[in-house]
């Protein structure tokens, strides 16, 4: 079988396209790995069909793997839900908490960056903490966190 410098585009390109129809952000590797080899072709008109295909693989799972182990950035979402998460964050106090059983018990602790979906959540915690102490979650209750002393 011969595959010219351009059979290799014509598929890059379809592949592009199929990515459009079928959004998975897993074709286009695929398609680019195919024009990485077209452009191979044109440089190297000689290159077996044999390597044709080991340079398209190679490429195409290369490029797979950069994208979904190193290029894309998971780390930044936030984890709504998932109360065991937020375990052991640090945050600071904004309002005052006072001991569980006082009228004005509940205080409001800000984290630095978003868990279970906000930045800003009620709080108890055993004993009085003043507002601007830095606090560690202990537990979580439904809406509210349970903190305590660094």
């Amino acid at each position: 079988m011969e595959l010219d410098w351009w059979h290799w585009i014509i598929l890059g390109l379809g592949l592009g396209l199929l990515e459009l129809a079928v959004p998975s952000f897993f074709v286009i590797w695929f398609g680019l790995g195919a024009l990485l080899v077209g452009v191979a072709m044109l440089l190297m008109p000689t290159l077996a069909f044999s390597a044709q295909i080991l340079i398209w693989t190679l490429a195409s799972v290369a490029m797979t793997v950069l994208w979904f182990k190193v290029l894309r950035n998971d780390g930044n979402k936030t984890q709504s839900g998932q109360a065991d998460a937020a375990l052991g964050e640090i945050g600071i106090l904004v309002r005052a908490v006072e001991p569980l059983g006082t009228v004005s018990a509940r205080g409001e602790v800000r984290f630095q960056k978003p868990i279970m979906g906000s930045d800003s959540w009620p709080c108890l915690a055993d004993e009085a903490i003043a507002a601007g102490e830095r606090v560690k979650v202990l537990a979580v209750d439904g809406q509210i966190l349970k903190v305590g002393k660094i």
